[in-house]
């Protein structure tokens, strides 16, 4: 059965419009809703914010250029103190809404190498420049999901759970095109084995929990071979940067079964009206390119292009329910 769900962001800045979200949610992508994340709330609900919540063992304060460790345990920042509390308020507005949620639910982190490209060390610039640094950060993130994926199952104790594993940053960090602190120059490019090793630690540790894994690339060179071979179980692209030669790799995940997250819908409303019928073509369009039956692909999932943080909260919700319809569509 092709199902729908969101990529993670919605739009709201403060705690009414985050009970709002979570309503959507479930109630327009019922099949894989998700725990939502509303930006517009300040640095702490930010995706890097959300993600410093769950990592284990390390404390990050906010500095002027953005997230840097403190470099010592029991010393988080107010921002990183608030970051954790609003994660668990997020979490028991979820838990409330959600009582008795026997279906699937996602919930979304960064992944290690977006993270060591976006958090400072405790003495300036990426962790990304410091093997060392992005070693523990990478292992901190992986211990601290398998408690975020335990406290979730506490709170739904009948829901299966999927974590969606952010790495828009990665093709970068594979480049050598993420800047120095300076901005003068480029940190140097990490080979396949190291980000493999780093993405590994990380699903592996979702993998443990008992929860399944899809890695989330929006970018045109999205390694996507890399990622499902770290142990991703899925990913999460968009249709309209995709190159021809990822669709090789989605076929061959679909067709062992394995989850397919394509984004179709756009992120803001368009200049024309979008119907259900549009976006289930194109999803048609794309499985006959592959050659694939939907019948054949029931790890198919529709989701719009990328997160909705920057939507109108009419047309997120509109969106979610394009992508809901539209799955429903191609299943005819």
């Amino acid at each position: 059965m092709t199902t729908a769900t969101g990529v993670g962001s919605m739009p709201g800045d403060d705690a009414d419009a985050y009970e709002e979200a979570v309503r959507v949610v479930l109630g327009e992508v019922p099949d894989l809703p998700f725990l939502p994340q509303l930006p517009g709330r300040g640095v702490e609900a930010s995706t890097t914010g959300r993600t410093l919540a769950v990592v284990a063992d390390l404390d990050a304060d906010l500095q002027p250029a953005g997230w840097r460790l403190t470099g010592s345990q029991g010393a988080p920042g107010a921002d990183h103190r608030r970051a954790r509390s609003q994660l668990a308020r997020d979490l028991d507005v979820l838990e409330e809404h959600a009582q008795g949620w026997s279906g699937t639910v996602k919930v979304q982190v960064v992944g290690p190498w977006t993270l060591a490209a976006t958090v400072e060390r405790p003495r300036g610039d990426r962790v990304l420049a410091d093997r060392g640094a992005r070693r523990e950060l990478a292992q901190a993130l992986a211990e601290g999901l398998r408690a975020h994926v335990y406290d979730v199952r506490r709170r739904l104790p009948d829901a299966r759970i999927v974590v969606q594993v952010d790495e828009h940053a990665l093709p970068a960090v594979l480049a050598g095109r993420v800047p120095t602190a300076s901005g003068f120059h480029r940190h140097r490019s990490v080979d396949a084995p190291a980000a493999d090793a780093a993405l590994g630690w990380v699903l592996g540790a979702v993998r443990e929990a008992g929860a399944s894994s899809v890695a989330h690339c929006c970018e045109a060179d999205a390694p996507l071979r890399l990622l499902t071979g770290a142990g991703a179980d899925g990913v999460s692209v968009d249709l309209d940067v995709l190159p021809a030669a990822g669709y090789d790799v989605l076929a061959e995940l679909l067709e062992s079964g394995r989850p397919v997250h394509l984004g179709v819908v756009p992120t803001t409303r368009p200049s024309t009206e979008l119907s259900e019928g549009t976006v289930a073509d194109r999803v048609l369009r794309f499985l006959d390119m592959l050659g694939l039956d939907p019948a054949t692909a029931p790890s198919l999932v529709v989701t719009p292009s990328c997160g909705l943080a920057g939507a109108d909260p009419a047309w997120a919700r509109e969106a979610l329910r394009l992508a809901q319809r539209a799955a429903s569509a191609v299943d005819g």
